[in-house]
């Protein structure tokens, strides 16, 4: 796409600090950096979001996965876990509509990056956990 920034970051238009890079991927340095060695892993072909993959190739970006956070966990003994997170839609907080992949290398629990999950369990029942796991379950057949 001519306005995607991740697509003129591919073609080299946009510099990057690219940290891996095959036919099928590109990752490079978030330039926001939420903790030290946080990169983002594109597909060179553009695509929205995940629900626009097919399996050809969701299979060969996500096989890159864990090559793409070895190398960044074995560059600094101080990172403890990572965060991989995919966002998807605007209400998912995707903010650039190239499929992204973020690895965020975490060093502690006061490393700058949170995450927040809120515990509905208490409003569901049986039924209500069956009614959306059939939802899902017919969207197979």
């Amino acid at each position: 796409m001519d306005d995607c920034i991740f697509c003129k970051i591919i073609k080299g238009e946009i510099p990057s600090y690219t940290v891996y890079e095959d036919d099928v991927v590109k990752a490079f340095l978030d330039i926001s950096q939420v903790t030290p060695g946080h990169t983002l892993m594109v597909p060179k072909k553009h695509v929205q979001d995940i629900f626009s993959y097919d399996d050809e190739l969701a299979q060969a970006v996500f096989a890159r996965l864990p090559k793409v956070a070895r190398a960044i966990k074995a560059s600094n003994p101080e990172i403890k876990g990572m965060n991989i997170l995919n966002n998807n839609g605007k209400v998912a907080y995707q903010s650039v509509f190239h499929s992204h992949i973020h690895l965020i290398p975490r060093y502690g629990n006061n490393d700058g990056f949170g995450m927040k999950f809120e515990d509905h369990s208490k409003q569901m029942t049986d039924e209500k956990y069956k009614e959306i796991q059939q939802a899902i379950v017919n969207q197979f057949k």
